[in-house]
């Protein structure tokens, strides 16, 4: 018998570990919440000089898993979430507490985040569906980049900025605070994410400091254009 996987799911397919994504899609043993961090695909040196080993090492091992840790404490304290998976809680997370929302959010974009990047001799490039798409959508390789720096530039604080495949069928840039995403039924833009940036300062502050603009304009040298080609196709054969 084969499975489809839809919606989120669907795209975790091509950003978590198989292991990670069986444990987060299925149902907790005995009702009890069991979110892990997902390993990093790469050493934590591996996107110098974008991004440092001692950011990594420190997103990763330490915010990403304070994001785990808390969001299995406060569902372990909710009854009514016993043995849901993280894409029921993004889904509804405007009907959630704001510790689930947040940190279901921050659980799910990290893991997203970690996939969408590679060294840089393994980043490559768009397939020729999605560099026709966003030559269409945007003008040139160059203005979406443009245009996706400003998004990260222009969002107030602590967010994302994201590529999505719109309702519409459409890319678009759009941006969220905090640890939201597009996908959460809160978002002012929904869709389906294919490539998205974390502007909080602990993604960047210890080698750019205030300086997003240059944190942002370096990290296109680790894009994993693989990945995010593999999404934009999945996103857009529904």
């Amino acid at each position: 018998m084969s499975i489809r996987l839809t919606g989120l799911a669907a795209i975790m397919a091509f950003t978590l570990p198989g292991a990670a994504l069986a444990q987060q899609a299925a149902p907790a043993t005995a009702q009890r919440a069991a979110f892990t961090l997902p390993p990093l695909p790469y050493a934590a040196d591996a996107l110098d000089p974008a991004i440092d080993a001692q950011t990594m090492t420190i997103h990763h091992g330490k915010h990403h898993q304070a994001y785990v840790d808390t969001l299995n404490k406060a569902v372990n304290e909710t009854p009514a979430l016993a043995g849901q998976t993280l894409e029921q809680l993004v889904a509804k997370a405007g009907t959630l507490a704001p510790v689930v929302r947040n940190n279901a959010g921050g659980h799910w974009n990290h893991s997203f985040f970690w996939q969408t990047m590679a060294p840089v001799a393994q980043s490559g490039a768009p397939s020729p569906e999605l560099a026709r798409a966003i030559d269409a959508r945007f003008g040139s390789m160059d203005k979406f980049k443009a245009a996706f720096k400003a998004a990260g530039t222009g969002r107030f604080g602590s967010g994302w900025a994201w590529l999505i495949v719109g309702q519409d069928g459409n890319l678009a840039i759009t941006s969220t605070p905090n640890q939201d995403n597009p996908l959460m039924d809160v978002a002012e833009v929904k869709g389906t994410p294919i490539l998205g940036n974390d502007v909080w300062e602990h993604a960047y502050y210890l080698k750019y400091q205030n300086r997003r603009a240059d944190y942002l304009d370096g990290w296109w040298q680790v894009v994993n254009w693989k990945t995010v080609s593999d999404r934009y196709a999945a996103a857009t054969a529904r």
